[in-house]
């Protein structure tokens, strides 16, 4: 997925409390060296930048990166972007004090080598907090539902399940040999709209996953289909009788060294 189609600023904004979150949790003081992977348009970045970190973000999507630059130097925070993804973070070895991650490593399409190289940029007693989802709930089904509707255009098998960052079993599996410890902490994030029409309007016209399936279900005049379909998950799961909330469980996991 590119993640730089759409405006994912509308994203960003709605995740914020998470990389809130993840920025507490980690801790960061000033004058610690941050990593933040899959930065985006810098929400934890910047977060961590006001605590008087020195700060760089990666991602691949350059539009996300300038975004985020344009952020930290109306602020006059000391943060710097450069293009990368998880498997190929562009600092030295041992460059993280800490390593942050919000809902970012998690689309690495190799886990096991974006693993190696976030503790590559770590620091020998560094940190590092990832965020991820935990499967199930109305945004993960809808999900879902849009990437199978394109598989099936295309021909193509449904997707495979995500990789499970969000069980501790699976990152003890994955940091252990580093020699490194997994603890996790559980949380949950709410999307709010007027109506459930509005919200997946909004994502429509916004989200990246919906800008760059839009061609491929117009072209197979499956529009009005998936949007049903989405209307239907939304509205089922809806909290909010006069207007629109859904929740979402999230968990960040903490990664170190054992005391």
């Amino acid at each position: 997925m590119e993640w730089g189609q759409g405006r994912y600023e509308y994203v960003a904004a709605q995740l914020l409390p998470a990389a809130e979150v993840v920025v507490d949790r980690a801790a960061i003081r000033e004058d610690e060296r941050v990593v933040d992977v899959g930065c985006g348009t810098g929400n934890a970045a910047l977060l961590a930048a006001e605590r008087g970190a020195t700060v760089i973000g990666i991602d691949p999507a350059q539009r996300l990166l300038d975004v985020a630059a344009v952020q930290a130097s109306e602020r006059g925070l000391d943060a710097t972007f450069e293009v990368g993804e998880a498997a190929a973070i562009p600092v030295p070895d041992a460059s993280g004090d800490v390593v942050i991650s919000v809902f970012g490593a998690i689309f690495a399409p190799d886990p096991k080598a974006a693993a190696r190289e976030m503790v590559r940029v770590l620091a020998p007693e560094g940190r590092m907090l990832l965020s991820a989802w935990i499967p199930g709930g109305p945004i993960s089904e809808a999900v879902r539902l849009t990437r199978e509707t394109v598989a099936e255009i295309l021909g193509q098998p449904p997707p495979a399940p995500p990789f499970a960052w969000h069980e501790e079993s699976v990152l003890r599996e994955l940091f252990g040999p580093f020699d490194l410890g997994v603890s996790l902490e559980e949380h949950s994030i709410s999307f709010t709209a007027p109506s459930p029409e509005e919200f997946v309007e909004r994502e429509s016209e916004n989200h990246p996953l919906a800008v760059g399936a839009r061609p491929t279900v117009e072209g197979a005049g499956r529009a009005d289909e998936l949007r049903e379909g989405l209307l239907r998950i939304y509205r089922e799961a809806n909290e909010d009788p006069s207007a629109f909330r859904v929740t979402s469980r999230y968990v960040v996991a903490t990664v170190k060294r054992p005391a």
